[in-house]
């Protein structure tokens, strides 16, 4: 069963996002994992089994699929 640990809600709805993660002080984009996203917020959950295959992927070095460039700005 679904439960948003964000606002506690507990109905989302399948779909695949695009997620950054921050990994040794490289940002890695994935695309297309499948998630459940609350349906009050938007924040996305991922299955157990989904997130060891994106930490499989960026930990063991999988061969990315393209690679961009990517702006970057501080707040100040």
């Amino acid at each position: 069963m679904f439960h948003c640990h964000v606002c506690g809600s507990n109905s989302a709805k399948e779909e695949r996002v695009s997620e950054v993660f921050l990994m040794q002080r490289r940002r890695i984009l994935v695309e297309d994992i499948p998630a459940s996203v609350c349906l009050r917020c938007g924040d996305p959950v991922f299955s157990r089994q989904t997130t060891e295959k994106v930490r499989r992927m960026i930990r063991e070095a999988a061969k990315p699929v393209r690679a961009e460039e990517v702006d970057v700005f501080e707040y100040v």
